[in-house]
């Protein structure tokens, strides 16, 4: 008679074992407990507009009420026409000329994007250069995919921008492509044109796969600028990420794309291969498509809110100031995206670890950030939260951090 203690356990897949997606791990989930047990929990670990009070553009929701008859069917495994059509129009306003809808295809989200586009390129050993720190989706897709992510350093003391003489020393004959986010999450660093020209450079000249993950494209502060990294690739393929979860506010719609461009005739049957892959998933969510159109050529809400006055603008400063007034903290203040990458000084610290310290502070105080070593990085004193709450909000969430790094530091005797 067979019992529980004989029963034979179900397996995982092997490949697993390099995958993590620490952002909705472990701390999250004691995150929820402490919520069951009645406690106000403040998350800031994910990028979520919505559940902070952001609204989707109300014509955007109306695009889609009003195509609800139209949309109980499949649509074609590129997407819808409009929507993808729309794509190209704004890709053509920004300086990509050499687009049509053909090179266009809709995804659920640009996570389904990414994996379309890594699973139909990859084999066995084929080598991904990933920014470190990265959006952990690109490492963890290019490992399910078969491949290995090999980390370029955007180091804290160079502003979190990457450094191409080191791009260049990773380069081996595996290395397929190269991803880059921009603006950065988790840093929200913003990077240059002439350094985008030069990884462009390198790119063209090893035959690699440009994969620009551009999705916070226009929430920018100051007079930070983003450069479309398809106007500065020309001699081999692009492929550009973006969608409506961040700049519209509609994570929950799941609509990404990607656009194809620059030289293309020698990735025939890559595209097809991509196609494939769509084709498999017989296609992306078609109400949402519907809001596309809207969306991109609609009034851009986002700079109201990344303007001085405007939310975003207010959060950012006030995680500026949050820093600014710690004895612990120090920070490359972002340029773009809705995150900020804090560090804090370990020589006040006899054995600081940033795990740890969410750890405290979510038990303690009831934070919940991300550890900046979920962010694929070497060291472990930073820590990602998002700047989507209320300034208020933040200034409250800073004092917490302060009276826990604070009792960190005092029980170590520093």
């Amino acid at each position: 008679m067979s019992t529980r203690s004989s029963r034979k356990q179900v397996g995982t897949n092997r490949i697993l074992a390099d995958v993590s997606y620490e952002i909705r791990g472990e701390l999250a989930a004691q995150a929820v407990e402490l919520e069951r047990q009645g406690y106000e929990v403040i998350s800031l670990n994910i990028g979520n507009p919505g559940l902070f009070g952001y609204r989707t553009p109300e014509t955007m929701r109306l695009a889609m009420i009003e195509n609800l008859g139209q949309s109980e069917a499949y649509s074609h495994q590129k997407g819808i026409f409009p929507a993808r059509e729309a794509v190209v129009m704004q890709q053509q306003n920004r300086g990509v000329m050499n687009v049509t809808v053909d090179d266009v295809f809709m995804g659920n989200g640009v996570s389904e994007c990414i994996d379309l586009a890594l699973r139909a390129l990859l084999n066995g050993g084929d080598e991904v250069l990933v920014p470190s720190p990265d959006y952990p989706l690109w490492s963890a897709a290019v490992a399910l995919n078969q491949g290995t992510p090999v980390y370029y350093n955007c180091l804290p003391q160079d502003g979190f921008q990457p450094d191409p003489d080191e791009i260049r020393s990773l380069l081996t004959s595996r290395t397929r492509a190269i991803v880059l986010i921009n603006p950065n999450n988790p840093t929200g660093a913003v990077y240059g044109r002439e350094l985008l020209e030069e990884i462009a450079r390198i790119a063209e000249q090893n035959s690699l796969v440009v994969f620009s993950d551009e999705i916070y494209d226009q929430m920018l502060y100051e007079d930070a600028k983003h450069i479309p990294m398809a106007t500065l690739v020309h001699d081999t393929l692009c492929a550009t990420f973006n969608g409506l979860s961040k700049i519209y506010r509609a994570c929950g719609y799941r609509v990404g794309w990607i656009t194809f461009s620059g030289a293309r005739d020698g990735a025939t049957q890559y595209l097809h291969a991509v196609e494939l892959m769509a084709s498999l998933r017989l296609c992306a969510n078609v109400p949402g498509q519907w809001a596309v159109q809207t969306a991109l050529g609609g009034y851009q809400s986002i700079q109201e809110l990344t303007l001085p006055g405007g939310r975003l603008y207010q959060a950012r400063q006030a995680i500026i100031d949050g820093v600014g007034g710690s004895r612990f903290m120090s920070l490359c203040e972002p340029a773009g995206a809705m995150y900020a990458f804090p560090a804090v000084d370990t020589t006040m610290f006899e054995a600081f670890d940033d795990r740890k310290f969410a750890l405290e502070l979510l038990q303690k105080k009831h934070v919940l950030i991300a550890p900046g070593s979920s962010f694929n990085v070497p060291y472990r004193n930073h820590y990602r939260l998002t700047t989507l709450p209320t300034a208020r909000k933040l200034e409250v969430v800073f004092e917490r951090i302060e009276e826990v790094l604070e009792s960190m530091s005092v029980a170590t005797g520093c």
